[in-house]
């Protein structure tokens, strides 16, 4: 005879069934009582008693019948991805991005702060909380709500959301963004490089979505790369997985100096790309010539993955229609294999989006059994 389950046990038992219901609703229309037992392979009275219990929580909530329903229709239930909030923070070399959204991420608020390229740390964390803080307010939302919190910066981040080291951004190498953001918000912080993020953003809702092996370029001022093998996010051992701009030889880190060549004087680099459109040849040979840099150290991450997809965001993505042609001849001049190659229709807010990706993969870790935290999440959002 079976020993009876102890408290803890059933605890935890009931966690997991819950676990399962949500799990289902999240990735499917509404669904009726039998439908979810038979899908989760509870008994009915169990799933009754588990959607008892995450309705009282907020998590689920019944779906009205469709107009014009004959008889007394069967109950069905949805999961609920307004029961929390998440934040997500781009901190950029020219601005600070947040997005506040539902658990789906859909965006409910975004705000934008301007940052000077040459601002100190002290500037750059105050645009921080100023740009945080305005997300929060335009959205409705209090720090409270917020369930967790991604956040997004150039240079290498270790597992703490430490700035390890950062080349772009002055007094940047040390930042610890986790305790500051602390100071904001109560919930989890992660902390990523936002070329990762902004790959984890085009494998989540970008065009790479459907692709398991990715070369993602973030081409600006800039440029970086994210990878994405088989369907992942690849980090590497020590997080510094894909960094070959720091290779001089790459040629990653001249690059703009191709476009700043043709400016004059005040003009914005973005003029380079639209003149190269309009049939400007000094502006094409502009180009030409920082597509020719970038290309060879993606021809090494191209040659070392063998990807499907090559992607190409970040801020020059809005006209790199001008860069698809030119990066695709010099990929052809030096990889054994071209992979298509596709532009993010994220421009820059790309980042931000992955950032709030970085976020819902906290929540759902916890939702799903896979951290220490469950029963707290559990117990911290009842309704």
């Amino acid at each position: 005879m079976s020993e009876a389950l102890a408290g803890g046990d059933l605890q935890r038992l009931r966690q997991l069934n819950a676990v399962a219901v949500l799990r289902i609703l999240r990735g499917d229309q509404p669904l009726t009582l039998t439908e979810l037992a038979k899908r989760t392979g509870l008994s009915r009275a169990s799933t009754e008693d588990v959607v008892r219990d995450l309705l009282g929580r907020g998590w689920v909530s019944e779906v009205e019948p469709a107009p014009g329903t004959v008889g007394r229709p069967a109950r069905r239930y949805r999961f609920r991805a307004d029961a929390g909030r998440l934040l997500g923070v781009d901190v950029g070399g020219h601005k600070v991005l947040a997005a506040v959204t539902d658990l789906e991420g859909d965006v409910l608020h975004q705000t934008r702060v301007p940052v000077a390229p040459d601002a100190g740390r002290r500037q750059r964390l105050a645009a921080i909380d100023d740009c945080i803080t305005a997300a929060l307010s335009g959205a409705g939302v209090t720090a409270e709500q917020i369930w967790s919190t991604g956040v997004a910066t150039t240079g290498l981040v270790d597992g703490t959301g430490k700035v390890m080291l950062s080349d772009s951004l002055p007094e940047w190498t040390g930042v610890d963004l986790t305790a500051h953001l602390r100071r904001l918000v109560n919930s989890p912080i992660r902390v990523e490089n936002d070329c990762k993020l902004a790959a984890l953003a085009e494998n989540w809702r970008g065009v790479a979505r459907y692709a398991k092996d990715v070369v993602f370029l973030l081409a600006g001022l800039r440029t970086g790369a994210g990878l994405i093998i088989d369907g992942k996010l690849h980090r590497g051992f020590a997080n510094s997985a894909g960094e070959i701009g720091a290779l001089p030889a790459a040629g990653w880190e001249r690059a703009p100096e191709h476009l700043h060549g043709w400016l004059t004087p005040g003009a914005e680099v973005e003029q380079v790309f639209l003149a190269a459109r309009d049939g400007d040849r000094a502006a094409q040979r502009a180009v030409r010539g920082y597509v020719r840099d970038i290309a060879i150290g993606t021809s090494a991450l191209v040659l070392t993955l063998d990807p499907e997809l090559v992607v190409i965001g970040g801020g020059f993505s809005r006209s790199a229609d001008v860069m698809v042609e030119p990066l695709r001849r010099e990929l052809d001049r030096w990889c054994l294999r071209t992979p298509e190659i596709r532009v993010s229709a994220f421009a820059d807010e790309g980042v931000a989006l992955g950032a709030v990706r970085l976020a819902l993969e906290q929540v759902e870790s916890t939702l799903y059994g896979n951290s220490p935290a469950t029963p707290a999440l559990f117990a911290a959002h009842r309704r």
